[in-house]
């Protein structure tokens, strides 16, 4: 049985519980980050506990710890659970209060985490996938990483109905904002890669981070700039970005094809940075 933390112990999974008043179960009141673990190492720790520090200080909910300790913590329980490769979800509600909407003061977070094991990242075996598009229903905070996420359970439960990996969320400009749970790209005709600039409509994903400073250092030309849903489908390339899927080469948008159907030379150019970036930055 595998082992979790809830509040400052180390507990079996399946005894790993949280008050039924915690604001985080009855409002959602939570934020959260799930960090990929390659060959031991946390990925990209440092810009996801920055992130998870933006949403904390955004919705006024205390630090649970300072960020030296929360990693402590961290790699205590990877170790526990004897994870070398898969992923560990942290998540920090407002704590636990009596059932009111009124935010009340001083309450202690209520901080858990789990682990879970998954095979290395392996650039050789991506697959393309379909993606689907619709509405985007969600809160105008999307910077901000909660755990209200049912506008993302139903599309992504729709894309599965449909045999998709992902939905692309379309905003009311007809714009792509990004995927129920990854960051959206494309490559234009005149070799541009394109991914919508980060503001209060998606979540800045540290994938996306990430493959942005390895395009600059790489030299190849990119835009933060909102895209069309038509542009999308007439793009060359397409893929999504995200801490757990890594980089997912999409060639399909709903019913249009996209390029010649292959995973492209740009999505296998990030496959392959962003790959030996993982083995080069622990």
């Amino acid at each position: 049985m595998s082992t979790s933390y809830v509040n400052g112990r180390y507990v079996p999974h399946g005894e790993a519980t949280v008050h039924i008043e915690d604001r985080g179960f009855q409002f959602a009141d939570s934020v959260y980050e799930v960090f990929a673990v390659q060959d031991g190492h946390v990925i990209d720790e440092d810009g996801h506990l920055k992130r998870l520090w933006h949403s904390l200080t955004e919705l006024g909910i205390a630090e649970p710890m300072k960020q030296g300790p929360m990693k402590v913590v961290m790699r205590r329980l990877l170790s526990i659970n004897r994870i070398r490769n898969g992923a560990l979800y942290l998540q920090v509600s407002r704590g636990v209060a009596p059932r009111d909407f009124p935010a009340p003061q001083g309450l202690k977070p209520t901080l858990v985490m789990t682990v879970w094991r998954a095979k290395p990242f392996d650039g050789s075996a991506v697959k393309a996938g379909k993606v689907i598009t619709m509405p985007d229903l969600r809160w105008k905070r999307c910077d901000i990483k909660t755990v209200q996420l049912l506008a993302g359970v139903l599309a992504k439960t729709e894309a599965t109905k449909q045999g998709a990996v992902e939905a692309w969320l379309i905003d009311e400009a007809g714009n792509v904002t990004e995927g129920s749970s990854s960051n959206a790209w494309i490559v234009t005709a005149d070799d541009q890669l394109i991914t919508r600039h980060t503001d209060h409509a998606i979540l800045g994903g540290i994938t996306r981070q990430t493959l942005l400073k390895l395009a600059q250092e790489y030299g190849l030309k990119y835009i933060e700039r909102a895209f069309s849903l038509s542009e999308a489908k007439a793009a060359k390339e397409a893929f999504t970005s995200s801490s757990t899927v890594m980089i997912r080469p999409v060639t399909q948008i709903d019913d249009d094809i996209i390029g010649d159907g292959e995973i492209g030379p740009f999505s296998r150019k990030a496959i392959e940075l962003y790959g030996a970036y993982m083995k080069e930055h622990p």
